[in-house]
């Protein structure tokens, strides 16, 4: 079960439904909603189970997307660009890792701990081919943001492609930006 059937009326109105609309939208009564709201009735299986297929459908269709988040201008590297070069970028724009992008495809990422770790080599010759690591996860536009979250939590940055094309990017720090807009 999603929620708990005591707390529908929250959630009803979290979800700025009425009771009629509720009752419509699940193909039950209005004063089936009622009763359960007021707790003089203990629901059938069934009932509950058409109630939270449609606030699970609800929530799921407010839930924001990649497209609503994600950063529409991308600046990347090359994989035969000089990595004082790259670092120079991420120091300019405040960025802490930048895609490796060649013809369109993405063939990694570097990050501010790629370059530390061959700060010892010598610098002047380094390219980005010889540090970058492994891309990080490819998302649609359509991805929904609890998915995006889970990314979030074990990669520090996800890219988002249509049609083969890189449009965009999120980072945590996106979606910390864009916690108001999560219902």
């Amino acid at each position: 079960m999603l929620f708990e059937i005591k707390k529908i009326k929250s959630i009803r109105k979290q979800l700025g439904l009425t009771q009629k609309d509720l009752a419509f939208r699940a193909q039950i009564s209005q004063s089936l909603i009622a009763k359960i709201e007021s707790g003089k009735l203990d629901p059938t299986y069934s009932k509950v189970k058409q109630i939270e297929d449609v606030i699970v459908n609800l929530i799921d269709s407010q839930a924001l997307t990649a497209n609503d988040i994600m950063v529409k201008k991308i600046i990347f590297c090359h994989k035969k660009e000089k990595v004082t070069a790259v670092a120079r970028k991420l120091i300019k724009y405040n960025f802490s890792q930048m895609p490796v992008v060649e013809q369109g495809v993405v063939l990694g990422l570097v990050t501010e701990s790629c370059v530390l770790e061959n700060s010892q080599k010598d610098m002047s010759n380094l390219l980005v081919e010889q540090i970058f690591k492994e891309s990080p996860p490819i998302i649609s536009l359509e991805t929904r943001l609890p998915i995006i979250i889970s990314l979030l939590k074990y990669y520090s940055i996800v890219l988002v492609k249509n049609k083969g094309k890189l449009e965009g990017l999120i980072t945590r720090a996106d979606i910390l930006k864009n916690i108001e807009k999560f219902k």
